[in-house]
């Protein structure tokens, strides 16, 4: 027959809270400590979010704008064109005939 017996000197003796953590002063200030750092990293982290959306919604901005410039790059290059060889038929005719030669004979090659 085993008999257990816990004895705590009067240097090593802890005390427990309601929750059961221990309640000592090396885990209280390890605790705030811990807190201190959660909430310098929580601080930090709100400020990168913060900063990070800021960029986002400009450069969001910025390629709505570029998406823009480029509709209107390409709706003027498609009118210019179009008038072109509306002006001149015969010569889009012998373009898009040479350009069709070119491609069977690329093609061929292969």
């Amino acid at each position: 027959m085993a008999i257990s017996s816990t004895a705590t000197s009067p240097t090593n003796q802890t005390t427990t809270t309601g929750n059961g953590s221990l309640n000592s002063p090396v885990t209280t200030k390890a605790s705030e400590a811990a807190h201190h750092a959660v909430d310098a990293v929580a601080v930090k982290a709100a400020a990168a979010e913060d900063s990070l959306r800021k960029t986002a919604a400009v450069s969001q901005e910025t390629l709505a704008h570029k998406q823009e410039e480029i509709k209107q790059q390409l709706h003027s290059t498609y009118s210019k064109t179009h008038e072109l060889a509306a002006r001149n038929p015969l010569a889009t005719a012998g373009i898009a005939f040479v350009a069709g030669m070119l491609v069977t004979v690329l093609l061929r090659r292969n």
